[in-house]
């Protein structure tokens, strides 16, 4: 979910809940009030524009044995193919076991509507059974999604922009076994579910990609998935130096599974993080899906923006470049700019390209840019993040996220 989420402060899991966290990185009790003393974030800002005080956080458990932590908080967001969104966030965050050594268990949701006139309803989970022997995750949407298309390939331009709305139903489900140290393996099921496709302002006698592809006011994608994981980040929404993320997954599609068609595809994602000086860290990420038979429809085709949380071709809009194959190099640099840990700074650059209707990768589309970091969370280290990216051939813009991009 990419969000740039107002403060709003609820005692217990704000505090403590880190989205879709791999590792638990609650600081022991004893070693908190050292650590954090002299750090501030956004909660601690609203607690003393509340005439509170801050440091109640450091000398209190907040409820660190209970079972549940909830909280709720507005959504103020721009991308640039939503433009201006409201709404509101909500999510917890849980111990499946206090008695054994477990992951803490999470669930996030929202409800959104854009100046674009589009409404977001997602909603993610990741579930950690009994001593990390199984984490179960999911991600369920739906959207009702009017959004701009310019075409297949690496060589549409602003001209071959129009308009395709539809509505649109996500249903991810994995379940991941611990098979030793930070390897993880299992299976899921993946339906994307597209009706009430329409384009529009499509100029009179113009074919548009979408027709010569295979248009149809309505696609499905159902299919099987296997998984393999390698995570040794400790915190995944905002992962230190000298870690490293690696997942394969092969999807097939099946008319068996009521997909309108058979294909399959490969999702390959890596990230090395690496620790610079003593408080900066340069990211590196790798991501690409790769049809390998058979044709997905149009909406489920990889690129710009189409990982779990649109977050990859920074400078570019979500869908801008679109074919059967994808690929997106990216480097980051992240460093601290207050000593209190309150705001930082990132600078950004990617390469993205997608395949020609010839499959073949013709054209390479970069990306520069540069972020501001602002402490949302110091105990789990959540930072709201606001970059802005520049593309070729004009493209440029603002993208906000809750945790790092990558």
């Amino acid at each position: 979910m990419t969000f740039f989420s107002c403060c709003t402060y609820l005692h217990g899991w704000t505090q403590h809940y880190v989205p879709l966290l791999k590792k638990d990185t609650i600081v022991p009790l004893e070693k908190r009030e050292m650590k954090y003393k002299y750090q501030r974030d956004l909660i601690d800002l609203a607690l003393i524009v509340l005439h509170k005080d801050p440091d109640k956080r450091l000398d209190s458990t907040n409820g660190l044995n209970r079972k549940w932590h909830l909280s709720a908080s507005p959504i103020l967001e721009y991308t640039l193919s939503t433009e201006g969104t409201t709404g509101i966030a909500a999510g917890g965050a849980f111990y499946t076991n206090v008695e054994k050594a477990t992951n803490v268990s999470s669930f996030v949701g929202a409800i959104k509507y854009t100046q674009k006139k589009q409404f977001l309803l997602p909603v993610q989970s990741s579930i950690w059974t009994a001593g990390n022997k199984y984490n179960l995750l999911g991600d369920w949407r739906y959207l009702h999604f009017p959004q701009d298309t310019y075409g297949i390939g690496g060589f549409t331009t602003q001209a071959d922009q129009y308009t395709v709305t539809y509505q649109y139903v996500r249903l991810y489900e994995f379940a991941l076994k611990h098979i030793g140290n930070s390897f993880y393996a299992g299976a899921g099921y993946q339906l994307d579910y597209h009706w009430g496709i329409e384009e529009l302002n499509v100029p009179a006698g113009h074919v548009t990609d979408y027709q010569l592809y295979g248009f149809s006011q309505r696609s499905i994608s159902s299919g099987l998935a296997i998984d393999l994981l390698y995570d040794s980040r400790k915190n995944s929404i905002n992962p230190g130096g000298g870690s490293a993320y690696a997942n394969l997954e092969f999807l097939q599609n099946s008319t068996l599974l009521g997909s309108s068609s058979n294909w399959n595809s490969v999702l390959i994602d890596l990230r090395r993080y690496f620790k610079v000086a003593r408080t900066s860290v340069l990211a590196f990420w790798f991501y690409s899906v790769v049809t390998i038979s058979g044709s997905p429809p149009y909406l489920d085709l990889p690129g710009s923006g189409s990982d779990t949380y649109n977050n990859t071709g920074r400078g570019y809009e979500q869908g801008r470049f679109i074919g059967k194959r994808y690929a997106d190099l990216e480097g980051e640099l992240r460093f601290p700019v207050t000593r209190n840990g309150l705001l930082g700074g990132v600078v950004f650059c990617n390469a993205e390209s997608v395949s020609e209707l010839s499959s073949r990768f013709e054209v390479v589309h970069p990306g520069v840019g540069i972020g501001l970091r602002i402490k949302f969370n110091k105990f789990s280290n959540t930072n709201a993040c606001l970059d802005y990216g520049i593309g070729a051939r004009g493209s440029r813009g603002f993208f906000g996220n809750l945790g790092e991009v990558f």
